[in-house]
């Protein structure tokens, strides 16, 4: 006996696609900024020759859901029978007890019969074997095309290992780039050439790379607020601040850490999780030992420190930065360094907004919105992005861009008035065995090529331009830096 009445199925999925009677999405739903995996996953329902599910993946609050609306709406405006379209929330109570099994028939036998379909599962690892009724889906119904999202990564790529080989792909929606904050609020866009990366600076004139620069600081005024509030699209929108860092607090930390992963994961006590991901805000950049984890707060085990620090990254809340090899130094004992996913989420929690002044803070929190930029950038291009830490003296190179068969990039972050580069260091070193070295600095007029004294070069670019000229490579769809 169903637990769930076929009316009261029926009910709630009306409620969630009014388009069956409109046939319209509410433009509150759909909004009109775009987000690059928006086009990324267009691109994949639109593919007729590889047929694959698209599975978006990302923290909460960074505009999953209102993908799949935009998307909706898009096939409605391409004249699609808007019965032949259905959103169904997996996270819904009720729509948890049903199941696939009686969300699709109750579909089918009351809305539309037919196979030619578009389902749009909305936090789909929320559901009973999710990935098996993905991959029934894919297997019996070749007309049908499936989107879906989820909040908790590894759960969706251990399904895609072992239900969705061939069959979907993932696409990362991280929280905005400074370049999507800045284009959503509507600053003044920098004229740019379309086919402008970071790298042929070195080969441009100083005077032609000022008036880059000139175009540039347009957008320099906004870097201090995208840093507090910025990766988050509601969010960047909301008139007041502080509020703004609250909701962050409250639905996009306390959510997750008190309710999503204690739900998926069987976690029995939550508080350990919370004071795990309150020490990594802490030492957001930072090289983390497990061990002195576990010491610092009290005991907690290192089985349980290494699981929570899995599950956050799962979560999307963190990102782990592994070493790599630097033709062919060694590289010291591995540890991670830990990046909170946003600089903003790292604020909101731990409500202080002193790291505006104080150079230390602002030089942790730069460093870890270039890592996540640097991260997304290279999602799904077969590159790592990591850091590197050995030689003699055990110096590091805080972001490498370790290709297989290429020259890294090598990325600095010194942020801070007149930040110099030593001959010793490891950047220095290795620049010239590098496809590319990076400096990212504080000021704007902190910009140029340093020459080393090993006969490389290193671009020298402030935090803000270079966060900026990235999202413009995404934009323009260019997927390196050179």
């Amino acid at each position: 006996m169903a637990i769930i009445s076929k009316e009261s199925l029926l009910k709630v999925l009306t409620a969630f696609n009014p388009w069956w009677k409109t046939g319209v999405v509410s433009p509150m739903q759909s909004k009109t900024y775009k987000r690059f995996a928006y086009h990324e996953a267009m691109k994949r329902l639109g593919q007729m020759d590889i047929r694959r599910t698209a599975i978006l993946t990302g923290t909460r609050r960074v505009g999953k859901t209102t993908i799949l609306y935009q998307m909706i709406e898009a096939l409605l405006n391409e004249d699609t029978a808007p019965q032949k379209i259905v959103y169904v929330s997996l996270d819904h109570p009720m729509l948890k007890l049903a199941g696939f099994s009686d969300i699709l028939e109750c579909y089918h036998e009351s809305i539309y019969a037919e196979q030619d379909c578009f389902y749009f599962f909305d936090e789909v690892q929320y559901a009973s074997d999710w990935d098996k009724w993905l991959k029934t889906i894919y297997d019996i119904q070749p007309s049908t095309k499936v989107v879906a999202t989820g909040s908790a990564s590894p759960a969706l790529v251990k399904g895609n290992q072992e239900s969705g080989a061939g069959r979907w792909s993932i696409i990362q929606v991280p929280t905005m780039s400074f370049y999507e904050y800045c284009d959503l609020l509507n600053v003044a866009q920098p004229k740019l050439p379309d086919n402008l990366k970071i790298t042929p600076l070195m080969g441009k004139s100083q005077q032609e790379r000022t008036q880059i620069m000139l175009q540039l600081s347009k957008v320099q005024n906004h870097f201090s607020r995208y840093l507090r509030v910025g990766g988050f699209p509601e969010l960047a929108l909301a008139g007041n601040d502080i509020m703004a860092q609250q909701v962050m607090r409250e639905d996009v930390v306390d959510k997750v850490l008190k309710r999503d992963l204690p739900s998926l994961y069987n976690i029995r006590n939550a508080t350990e999780l919370e004071r795990i991901f309150l020490y990594l805000c802490n030492v957001s950049s930072n090289i983390v030992s497990i061990e002195a984890i576990s010491r610092e707060l009290n005991g907690v085990s290192r089985p349980t420190v290494e699981n929570y620090i899995q599950y956050l990254e799962s979560a999307n809340l963190i990102y782990q930065s592994w070493p790599v090899n630097m033709a062919g130094k060694k590289v010291l004992k591995a540890s991670p360094k830990i990046y909170i996913a946003d600089a903003a989420i790292r604020n909101a929690v731990l409500m202080d907004d002193s790291f505006l002044t104080d150079p230390v803070q602002m030089g942790q929190i730069v460093e870890t919105a270039v890592y996540k930029h640097v991260a997304a950038f290279y999602y799904q291009q077969g590159a790592s992005v990591g850091y590197y830490r050995g030689g003699r003296k055990g110096k590091e190179i805080d972001i490498v861009v370790d290709y297989p068969r290429m020259k890294n990039i090598l990325i600095e972050v010194k942020y801070r008035e007149g930040a110099q580069i030593a001959g010793d260091d490891a950047i220095a070193e290795l620049c010239s065995e590098a496809s590319a070295a990076i400096l990212v600095t504080k000021s704007p007029s902190d910009f140029g090529i340093q020459s080393t004294t090993n006969g490389g070069n290193v671009v020298r670019i402030p935090a803000f331009a270079f966060l900026y000229l990235l999202g413009h490579a995404e934009k323009n769809g260019h997927r390196e830096l050179g």
